[in-house]
């Protein structure tokens, strides 16, 4: 399985380094001297890397200069993976692990199907089609999604109301003049605030 670990920014002094956009929660595991990398121009070897003021700096076999580290600028880096490999986190998840699970409520109603995984500024997100068509963005917080089986391919869901039905939100506590709507709303889509380690998170779509 192919998972993306990192993106390569810009060319670091002049023989041939560069510094890399990191993807992934287990760098250490991820990058090191001789690892291969899938990309869209061929594989990339390792030869040295380093990390300055919290950048890692890496210097791939081949690249010389820097003329050659900044043709490398915007490529990903694609690590091959066992198919059953699972975060050290019990609480964290790969995004291939819940693209395709089943949602459902606590009650039993069944939602849909987790489509994409999208990683906002804020917290990860689920982005859930119904069988309608429609998408439901689901904030991926423990006090929403209380439960993830990967074995059961389903996740659980404990939505707000309005989260699946904006028409069946609760009513706003403003009573302030017309003018003045929506100042009292709560954002149903993130209010459940950002994830922390307490509850599910995801990696940035990568290992």
């Amino acid at each position: 399985m192919e998972l993306l670990v990192g993106k390569i920014g810009r060319a670091h002094g002049l023989r041939g380094e560069v510094a890399v956009q990191v993807r992934t929660d287990q760098p250490e595991d991820r990058f090191a001297a001789g690892m291969v990398f899938d990309t869209d121009s061929g594989p990339l070897r390792i030869d040295s890397l380093r990390w300055t003021s919290g950048r890692l700096l890496v210097h791939f076999e081949g690249v010389t200069d820097r003329t050659g580290a900044e043709r490398l600028r915007g490529t990903s880096l694609v690590a091959d993976v066992s198919d059953d490999e699972r975060p050290e986190d019990p609480e964290e998840f790969f995004d291939h692990q819940l693209v395709g699970l089943h949602a459902q409520t606590v009650g039993g109603e069944d939602v849909g199907e987790v489509a994409e995984v999208l990683h906002l500024p804020m917290q990860d997100v689920l982005a859930v089609r119904t069988p309608e068509g429609r998408e439901i963005l689901v904030p991926f917080v423990a006090a929403i999604v209380p439960e993830v089986d990967l074995d059961g391919g389903r996740v659980l869901l404990d939505p707000p109301p309005g989260l699946l039905r904006p028409e069946e939100e609760e009513p706003s506590a403003d009573t302030g003049t017309p003018g003045d709507a929506g100042a009292g709303d709560t954002d149903r889509s993130t209010g459940a605030g950002p994830s922390t380690g307490a509850g599910p998170s995801t990696q940035g779509g990568s290992a």
